[in-house]
């Protein structure tokens, strides 16, 4: 029940990086920030399989560097749909997915350090026992 909020959470704050480190893209606050977490949570999950299937051939010609193109429109309509949150640009459009795809890895990675992801305080797979 909490790795979902923590999830959200961890890409919340991954925008808010984003916000800082990337020219173009906007967000008032952290409800914002919050309520775009969800978004792009809702259009990974649904819109983006669809566009990544129908973008195949291109995908394939370009040798995978089309779904730059794919997560920045994720990126962009999740921006279009949340209130306070702006894409601007296309240093915007194509670097702020990849800004906060690693950002979001970190700040996950972190949580799952502190064994906040693992559900009940147990120890995160593949870890040794401690002595």
């Amino acid at each position: 029940m909490l790795t979902p909020l923590l999830t959200a959470l961890a890409t919340a704050l991954s925008l808010l990086i984003v916000d800082l480190v990337v020219p173009g893209v906007n967000i008032a606050n952290f409800p914002a920030a919050m309520i775009a977490a969800l978004v792009i949570g809702l259009i990974n999950g649904s819109v983006k399989p669809v566009l990544s299937a129908l973008s195949l051939p291109l995908n394939f010609l370009s040798f995978g560097a089309f779904s730059l193109v794919v997560n920045g429109l994720c990126f962009w309509l999740a921006a279009v749909l949340v209130p306070g949150f702006a894409v601007r640009g296309i240093i915007g459009f194509l670097l702020g997915p990849v800004i906060l795809t690693f950002a979001n890895t970190f700040i996950n990675n972190y949580f799952v350090e502190k064994n906040l992801l693992t559900g009940s305080g147990e120890k995160a797979q593949g870890e040794l026992p401690s002595r």
